[in-house]
């Protein structure tokens, strides 16, 4: 239990079976392997405009989907990223190990400031947040999909980086990619992962969406015009909806395939309506306990807080000394 991991989630949506499938089932195999922290970042929400009561909401949301999807707040640390100070303090003194030009390479950087007139300067700087995020608590791995490679290589970096000019400090923390057999997809648009930012709900199957709501999505979802089942290609709509049943059933997509090739397309998406529902339905239950109970709540965010802020101590003081400053005192640290 000495190797520490470190995930977090942007609270911009509501959290999606994409989100569930994909990650956050690894998630409760790692609680048993690693010290674990997983954090809802909000601060990262607030590097474009946002809309304040939307942002609490989902934060909490987010923080209660952690817990009914089976995360154990006695064992892991639970917390949102606002509640800890040191990671917005630890960013600012990264900036000075962050080279700009590696900021702008950023895959996701530049897919965002294509699509927008208003580049923020926390839309170009919020990996060296991430980096904060990761090295505040000496962590030893990232779970990440593929597209967020990029940005551990850049924390990797910045960690070298700083423990080059200042003296050991940082963990080099290594990716982690999480083997759940498949990506779950857009129902509309399966060229792309499903994003629980996506502004068209009837791309995502979202965890708290009714089982009325999950039948429609689906039975609304691209599949192909061969009508065989050609799951050989990723972006055809019908080897999502495969995936998305394999990974429900935890079975594999042949076993999908030889099922429903001879039953057709329909005949998947009502069982896959209901195989959805099911595993939807004891995360929703939970969820409701949780957020009717403003005691637990409180109890939730207050005790991950502290600890949260206990672990980073020892690093930021660190930090402080090594840089100089004045709020790392002037003996050892």
């Amino acid at each position: 239990m000495g190797r520490v991991l470190f995930s977090g989630t942007r609270p911009s949506g509501s959290l999606t079976i994409g989100n569930y499938l994909g990650a956050m089932t690894q998630w409760k195999k790692y609680e048993a392997d690693y010290e674990s922290l997983f954090c809802v970042v909000d601060l990262h929400v607030v590097s474009e405009p946002t809309r304040p009561d939307e942002l609490r909401d989902r934060t909490l949301e987010a923080l209660c989907l952690y817990v009914a999807c089976g995360l154990d707040p006695d064992r892991s640390i639970i917390f949102a990223q606002s509640q800890n100070p040191h990671h917005a303090e630890l960013a600012w003194i990264l900036f000075g190990s962050t080279a700009y030009g590696d900021l702008t390479r950023m895959t996701q950087f530049k897919d965002k400031s294509r699509k927008t007139s208003h580049i923020t300067a926390g839309l170009l700087s919020y990996p060296v947040l991430m980096a904060s995020d990761i090295l505040l608590y000496q962590t030893d791995v990232v779970p990440v999909g593929d597209d967020q490679v990029q940005h551990v290589e850049l924390c990797r970096g910045i960690a070298k980086r700083f423990n080059s000019d200042y003296g050991t400090v940082f963990t080099i923390p290594e990716s982690l990619t999480p083997s759940s057999g498949g990506r779950v997809r857009s129902l509309g648009d399966p060229s792309r992962k499903m994003d629980k930012s996506d502004t068209n709900a009837r791309n995502t199957i979202k965890l708290l969406d009714s089982a009325e709501e999950v039948r429609t999505k689906l039975r609304k979802a691209k599949t192909d015009s061969t009508g065989r089942f050609p799951v050989d290609d990723p972006d055809e709509g019908i080897t999502n909806l495969v995936v998305l049943m394999a990974l429900t059933r935890d079975t594999s997509v042949q076993s999908v395939v030889d099922e429903y090739r001879p039953r057709g397309y329909e005949a998947l998406k009502t069982d896959l309506a209901d195989a959805v529902t099911e595993v939807l339905t004891p995360i929703q239950r939970r969820y409701a306990e949780l957020r009717d109970d403003e005691e637990i709540l409180r109890r939730l965010m207050r005790t991950g807080a502290e600890r949260a802020v206990e672990k980073s101590e020892k690093t930021i003081r660190s930090v402080r000394h090594a840089c100089g400053l004045a709020a790392g005192g002037f003996g050892a640290a």
